[in-house]
């Protein structure tokens, strides 16, 4: 199989979906890989590395998409590369079509087999491909969270972990899941009092063991949430329905009763957000205020840190990548369960739940 790499193209998106590893494991099985000239510049990896174990290096994203059987890349497709996908190709990619209908419908014209890396959800559970995203996620929301709260930033003024005589800050966490746990992890360890809401129990229980003392567990409800936004500095947005779009925590009225200048780090903003305020930002331009609280809604966060986040990813894509190459996509998703929930997207028809309620279009079997 022909397997392409194009450069991406979405802004202060610094991640390549293939490093040199992959592109030997690749070869040594008999695929051709095409890599988009610069296209690994912002994760530090070269052409010349990329020419070393066998890769072409092709000038133009057209010439990637015209020629390879299969595209892998990072983020979604942007409107420039809509028309340059075509029937019968792979794409595979984190897609996150139910924050889009614009997007989803250009992913069923296309005709392309939309495999995306955020459903993929084997037999024994989880979701290995989005977890090492979410893992650098949250540990990002608190650092970021810890910059805008600095008084520059127009934030509170606050240190996060405080000093001796005067009280840290109260980090308020939606959701205990990974990116949950990440950022609950990294907040303790600066020093804040962090509190982490989530709808499940034994989650919560698990959480209450693994995590320090200045970490408490609370169950969620709209009464505990309002309750903790009240106190908070600092509010983390952690929460994901796989392929759905990600419910709405915390709305606009509830900002009057928070803390001026507190902010707000929507990491579900890839998913629609969960704040009802938030709307997607980049890293060139990351925060703006609603009623004096202040928003960070970057939609790839982990592109930020590029060279941690693209080995991290390519850890647990490439085997997929190989078995998608190595049996096409017909076979590979008959013989493993993640490929085939992967599918959210194929011959025009969605195949995802989660992506046909969020627009409401008609449901069809992978």
């Amino acid at each position: 199989m022909i397997i392409g790499v194009p450069k991406e193209i979405k802004e202060c998106e610094y991640r390549v979906a293939m490093v040199p590893a992959g592109v030997e494991t690749l070869r040594a099985h008999g695929h051709k890989v095409l890599i988009q000239a610069g296209a690994g510049i912002g994760s530090g990896i070269t052409d010349a590395e990329y020419r070393r174990v066998g890769a072409e290096i092709v000038a133009s994203p057209a010439a990637i998409f015209k020629r390879a059987e299969m595209i892998v890349k990072v983020k979604e497709p942007l409107p420039p590369e809509y028309r340059l996908l075509r029937a019968g190709q792979i794409l595979f990619t984190y897609l996150h079509l139910a924050a889009s209908r614009e997007l989803t419908l250009a992913m069923m014209r296309s005709g392309a087999a939309c495999v995306a890396y955020e459903t993929m959800e084997p037999k024994t559970g989880g979701l290995p491909l989005l977890t090492p995203m979410s893992e650098v996620a949250g540990r990002m929301a608190v650092q970021e969270g810890a910059k805008y709260l600095e008084r520059p930033m127009e934030g509170r003024g606050i240190l996060l972990g405080g000093v001796p005589g005067v009280a840290p800050a109260d980090v308020v966490i939606l959701g205990g899941g990974i990116v949950g746990a990440n950022a609950a992890r990294i907040a303790a360890g600066m020093g804040a009092r962090v509190t982490v809401l989530d709808i499940n129990l034994e989650r919560l229980r698990y959480l209450s063991d693994v995590l320090p003392p200045n970490v408490r567990t609370i169950m969620s409800d709209t009464l505990t949430i309002r309750e903790s936004l009240r106190d908070a500095d600092l509010v983390i947005g952690a929460v994901l329905v796989a392929g759905a779009r990600a419910p709405l925590l915390v709305r606009r009225e509830h900002l009057k009763i928070m803390r001026p200048r507190a902010v707000m780090v929507d990491v579900a903003i890839d998913q629609g957000g969960c704040f009802e305020t938030s709307r997607p930002t980049t890293h060139a331009d990351p925060v703006y205020s609603v009623d004096g609280i202040m928003h960070y809604c970057v939609a790839n966060m982990p592109g930020a840190v590029s060279r941690t986040s693209t080995y991290a990813l390519t850890n647990v894509t490439l085997p997929y990548a190989l078995l998608l190459a190595d049996k096409g996509l017909a076979t590979a998703a008959r013989e493993n369960i993640a490929i085939q929930r992967g599918i959210n997207v194929l011959d025009g028809k969605v195949t995802c739940r989660g992506v046909a309620e969020a627009h409401r279009l008609k449901l069809h079997e992978a």
